[in-house]
């Protein structure tokens, strides 16, 4: 999608989503549009109609980052989204944050990279990029997410999203889950429009699913740094876990994340359940707790 195209359609689900008793505004009557009207945020980031319209318009080449600072805080956008505002604007300049793509083509883990994540063993662990793709795991995450690996998701959690059905067993919240996978993609979008991989893993989920293009059309990012989430694995049943989330300083745009569950719960025990399970699988990947790097996944 063009930049601007992509610009206009995130101001206006922005606007549409502040209401004038939220940004402290009278609601008047006779309101034809959902949200704000253009002149509200005109007025509340203190510019010109005329100006903050052709910013709706997707044209923000040129903007300055007082004015995306001020757009921001009159449509009360989350730091997520403030950093998806800033990341267009960017596009919009023919820039972008992301280094070029390093060669070899296929990515693999450097040694001490695996180590670590060898090294964890009270939780399933994993490296991923902006685009969903699992890169490498530990052994107790190679057997958390074999489903992931084994069907149409080929190592994607995108894909095993809206792809596989099983997911809807893996994910209780299964609404949720896909809403924060869509959140994910939709930020990597904005801080490297240029990923071509991206695009045909986009292009993909758009063809074959109605709920995910539901979702890509809503615009919404996130940041996905910590929290708890439920799981039903198919071996060990219901697992409540916390995750952080780690940016690698090393490999640029890759995440460290790492579960972990409550000690002396119910949750702990089923984790040591399924180490025990992945023991005894014969698969050399999932004793190893890696799977083959696919091309360019970085």
């Amino acid at each position: 999608m063009d930049n601007r195209d992509v610009v206009r359609e995130f101001l206006t689900t922005r606007r549409a989503k502040l209401t004038p008793d939220q940004a402290g505004l009278p609601a008047g009557s006779n309101r034809r549009v959902p949200g704000l009207r253009r002149s509200e945020v005109a007025m509340l980031a203190d510019v010109s109609i005329e100006y903050y319209s052709k910013l709706e318009r997707g044209n923000l080449a040129g903007v300055s980052d007082s004015v995306l600072s001020a757009v921001a805080r009159a449509l009360q956008l989350d730091d997520a989204e403030r950093e998806h505002l800033f990341d267009l604007a960017r596009a919009a300049n023919g820039a972008t944050v992301t280094p070029p793509r390093r060669k070899p083509k296929q990515w693999v883990p450097r040694p001490g990279l695996q180590l670590a994540l060898d090294a964890i063993t009270a939780g399933p662990a994993f490296v991923r990029n902006g685009r969903l793709d699992i890169l490498a795991t530990n052994a107790l995450g190679r057997a958390f997410y074999d489903q992931v690996f084994d069907g149409p998701g080929r190592g994607n959690l995108a894909r095993f999203n809206f792809l596989d059905d099983r997911s809807r067993d893996f994910y209780p919240d299964w609404d949720t889950a896909c809403d924060v996978s869509v959140a994910i993609l939709r930020t990597e979008a904005g801080r490297d429009p240029r990923d071509k991989h991206l695009q045909d893993l986009i292009g993909e989920l758009s063809t074959m699913s109605e709920q995910f293009r539901t979702r890509w059309g809503a615009h919404n990012v996130r940041r996905h740094g910590a929290g708890t989430k439920n799981f039903h694995h198919h071996v060990v049943g219901d697992l409540t876990l916390t995750y952080e989330g780690l940016e690698l300083t090393a490999e640029p745009g890759l995440s460290l994340l790492i579960y972990t569950a409550e000690p002396g719960s119910l949750s702990e025990e089923n984790l040591k359940l399924l180490a025990s399970w992945a023991a005894t699988q014969t698969d050399p990947d999932t004793a190893r707790g890696t799977h083959p790097a696919k091309e360019n996944q970085q």
